[in-house]
């Protein structure tokens, strides 16, 4: 008889602070044969003084011991506390949960605040509808909330911004070609995905709320009844839930559960999850054509990715990754605790400054060698005539089926197979030109002009954002019912080229089709490239199925 490895979860801060640690022993040669690695990870992060100096003594031990020194730096000035304590919290508190599930003592009239709402929020049939409640409310706060500033960005990047590089380009006497390279490829395609970062950054601040506050291990308790089904625990809900922010980290998060079986299960339903590269593609498109019901279509979303991954699950569990022994399900249920803003502003900044990095390197790049493709042969007039319009032509008829069999869409879905916001980029070079009306409008404001327009539309976003806010609450209405829907550049073009149910078509592929290539690389990296192979096949083939069904079902409906 065997037993699986036991590893303890020591929350995603921390434990994404020990894969680091784990990675750089590999990198700078640790020799690491007389201890486990993550043991040995642990102890360099609680400043164990006989492994410090053991490490020290090692050849580019100094370099490993500064890196453990300031991860447990990071880690304080998040969680507000040293790590050997945070580490000693999370051991007593899995002993408890052991404890509590195994120990029973007569019932006492002592019941904590924390026991009360937990009466109500992991009732056996209350949690989950609470949950999907507050993941509705939070996807519609991300929608609405944002809306000002989205559309004050986009007005930022599409106007003085876009004015500014044309004016140096026109006082370099630069060419033609560096124009439209600057003004389409940087410009067009990189500031088409930045336009999203305020949707990014209340995302990513209403998520650390949820974890900090210990929701979130209600969410994966909650979870756990469902999971069973598919012959997973609550355990694996974690992962998921962290797919919502990015799948990479996700796929690494699986490490923390025991079965081999049921690590490679989550992850091959990890990238089904809506993550935050999706989130670009599903505003842009919502706001586009479905107006002031773009928070409940994007909610929609995310709650059809949670559904279709029980659905594959259910399949995979009865074929290729049939269940062993089932194991226990213990996971520590912290106090509620009101999350520390410093904590939350961090957790926020972080991904969103990854966000920003992929658009500085990744999709740059991508806008670049996407260019160069729809100008190629040199000189074409007709994108359609380029070489990315012909390749797109040609695997255009696969997607008419759903809705979208021109070779636009084709090509903005093939490229956002390196990262889904290139599929916003994409479209963004194809649909949006800067004519010369638009040149000359911007020439004719002043850089004293349109730094102060800057200023006061951020000050006007800003007051709009709190008035839809407040109005949150009962009986409070702030918002002007005659405003016009706030929308991009890129979505005011893409109602020339869409329905509403091609568009619904092409979010649910989008929500469904290929991981990206460092997803997929994640994949192979942990379990092989067959598994990798296999994520991509059959998540391609589940889109397509899925869009087929929504488009063509919709014109049966008569809603085409």
């Amino acid at each position: 008889m065997t037993s699986a490895f036991f590893r303890l979860d020591y929350g995603s801060k921390l434990e994404r602070e020990i894969t680091r640690l784990v990675e750089s022993f590999s990198e700078f040669q640790i020799d690491t044969r007389q201890y486990p690695k993550r043991w040995l990870a642990i102890k360099l992060l609680e400043a164990d003084a006989e492994m410090l100096e053991q490490v020290r003594n090692m050849p580019n031990g100094e370099t490993v011991i500064s890196l453990s020194q300031q991860s447990a730096e990071k880690i304080k000035s998040m969680l507000g506390d040293d790590v050997d304590m945070l580490i000693a919290d999370r051991r007593y508190g899995f002993i408890n949960g052991i404890v509590r599930q195994s120990l029973h003592r007569p019932n006492m009239d002592r019941i904590t605040f924390t026991d009360r709402i937990d009466d109500i929020v992991t009732h056996k049939w209350l949690g989950l509808p609470i949950f999907f409640a507050m993941m509705y409310v939070m996807f519609r706060l991300v929608i609405d909330v944002s809306a000002p500033f989205l559309e004050w960005t986009d007005t930022v990047i599409t106007g003085p911004i876009a004015g500014w590089f044309s004016l140096l380009l026109d006082l370099a006497a630069a060419p033609a070609w560096m124009h439209s390279l600057v003004v389409e490829a940087v410009i067009g395609g990189v500031g088409g995905v930045l336009v999203f970062v305020p949707g990014l950054l209340i995302l990513y601040f209403f998520l650390a709320l949820l974890e900090d506050s210990g929701y979130m291990s209600r969410a994966a308790f909650v979870m756990d009844r469902f999971m069973r089904v598919i012959g997973l625990h609550g355990k694996s809900f974690i992962p998921m839930i962290l797919g919502f922010g990015c799948a990479v980290p996700a796929i690494y998060a699986t490490r923390t559960i025991a079965s081999r079986r049921d690590r490679v299960l989550t992850a091959l339903l990890v990238p089904l999850m809506s993550c935050s590269a999706r989130l670009p593609v599903y505003v842009v498109f919502g706001l586009a054509f479905f107006g002031a019901r773009a928070g409940t279509v994007i909610w929609a979303m995310y709650a059809l990715g949670i559904m279709v991954a029980m659905l594959a699950g259910m399949v995979f569990t009865r074929t290729i990754l049939k269940p062993d022994a089932s194991s226990a399900f213990v996971l520590e249920l912290p106090p509620y605790r009101q999350p520390a803003l410093k904590s939350v502003l961090i957790h926020m900044w972080e991904n969103t400054r990854e966000f920003v990095r992929k658009a500085g390197t990744v999709i740059l790049f991508a806008s670049l060698v996407m260019w160069v493709l729809l100008n190629l042969p040199w000189g074409v007039e007709n994108k359609r005539d380029s070489y990315f319009g012909k390749v797109s032509g040609a695997i255009a008829p696969v997607f008419a089926p759903i809705g979208f069999g021109d070779w636009q869409t084709s090509g903005a879905l093939v490229s956002g197979f390196m990262a889904k916001e290139i599929v916003v980029s994409t479209l963004s070079q194809i649909y949006i030109h800067v004519d010369d009306d638009d040149a000359e409008a911007v020439e004719a404001t002043t850089f004293g002009e349109d730094l102060a327009g800057i200023g006061l539309g951020f000050v006007d976003a800003a007051v709009n954002s709190g008035r839809i806010l407040l109005s949150i609450i009962p009986g409070v209405n702030l918002i002007d019912e005659e405003a016009e829907t706030q929308d991009t550049v890129l979505s005011r073009a893409l109602r020339e080229h869409y329905t509403p149910l091609s568009a619904a078509a092409l979010l649910v592929f989008v929500l469904l089709y290929v991981p990206c290539v460092a997803t997929l690389g994640a994949i192979k990296h942990e379990f092989g490239i067959s598994w990798a192979v296999l994520s991509a096949v059959y998540q391609t083939a589940v889109a397509w199925a899925a869009a087929f069904l929504v488009y063509q079902g919709g014109l049966l409906l008569g809603l085409g």
